[in-house]
């Protein structure tokens, strides 16, 4: 059994195709199946369950693919390390991003990034905060910027705060309260809301508000994307209550929408975190491009 072996299984088993498996190794299908075939007959065992239609990973196989990506990891962290201890950092570095992302800017974070390290590959993955602080928890992602209600803090991973924001209340440009100088949460408690999906850390942010003043509001319409919800707002379908750092800008080149502090809004605080075990090069260069210092090495 060689590491490119247990490449060829955890490709096949992320994409639940051969074919698809084989076009991201860079190999013909004949030659992965081969070796996939004859690690098989290696071990004893059917990795997976196959099918004219699908392929399915066989009890064994789920045994098998959890150990072979730590595996895969260890071996991918020793030649990172080995390089760093020559001045280059390689390898992969893999960045959480929530969508509504505003204490930094993450392109140009990446640019300088990669200015200093070229031999680095990145890989972005957007997500609710609460998934990606899990999957930094993991080791799925390295380092994740995350957005959660104040007084809420990542649990089980190194974080810093980048910054404290308020919500603002967006509204339609020709709602009754376009253009008010300030509203209070008892004001617009009786508003139609368009909001995140329940139970998510974007959502929580004007559920705890609410709850804290003693409020209950109607929640018409839920979304994942801001862009959705938004474009809700605009056609005068809700009001929604969105980080004033990640809507200015947007709001700004949108005539249908309209801005409105909010005195006893939600607010929440932008984090960046990274997980309690050491971060691998890659990521404590990242961690030095955004100024955190202390990253255990």
């Amino acid at each position: 059994m060689d590491l490119q072996q247990m490449r060829y299984v955890v490709a096949v088993a992320e994409t639940r195709n051969f074919t698809r498996a084989a076009e991201r190794c860079y190999v013909v299908q004949s030659s992965l199946s081969h070796r996939i075939a004859g690690l098989e007959r290696e071990l004893g065992v059917r990795l997976f369950a196959r099918s004219s239609r699908r392929v399915e990973l066989t009890a064994a196989g789920e045994a098998f693919v959890a150990r072979a990506r730590e595996a895969l990891t260890a071996a991918d962290r020793a030649v990172a390390e080995a390089s760093a201890a020559s001045g280059v950092v390689r390898g992969r570095l893999v960045v959480g991003v929530i969508v509504t992302t505003a204490a930094v800017d993450v392109p140009e974070v990446l640019q300088r990034y990669r200015a200093r390290h070229p031999e680095v590959r990145v890989m972005l993955r957007s997500g609710r905060s609460d998934e990606l602080a899990a999957a930094v928890r993991r080791g799925d992602v390295d380092i994740a910027f995350l957005g959660l209600p104040e007084g809420d803090q990542p649990s089980g991973v190194e974080s810093v705060v980048l910054d404290h924001d308020e919500h603002v209340l967006v509204v339609a440009a020709g709602h009754r309260l376009a253009g008010a100088a300030r509203v209070g949460l008892r004001e617009i408690a009786e508003e139609t809301f368009v909001d995140f999906v329940a139970g998510t850390p974007a959502r929580a942010q004007s559920d705890q508000a609410f709850a804290a003043a003693g409020l209950v509001r109607d929640v018409a319409y839920e979304a994942g994307v801001v862009e959705l919800i938004t474009r809700l707002v605009a056609r005068g379908l809700g009001v929604a209550l969105l980080p004033s750092a990640f809507i200015r800008p947007l709001a700004a080149r949108d005539p249908g929408l309209a801005l409105v502090p909010v005195a006893d809004g939600p607010r929440r605080v932008e984090y960046l975190a990274w997980s309690r075990f050491p971060p691998s090069p890659a990521t404590r260069a990242m961690l030095d491009v955004l100024g955190v210092a202390g990253a255990r090495a």
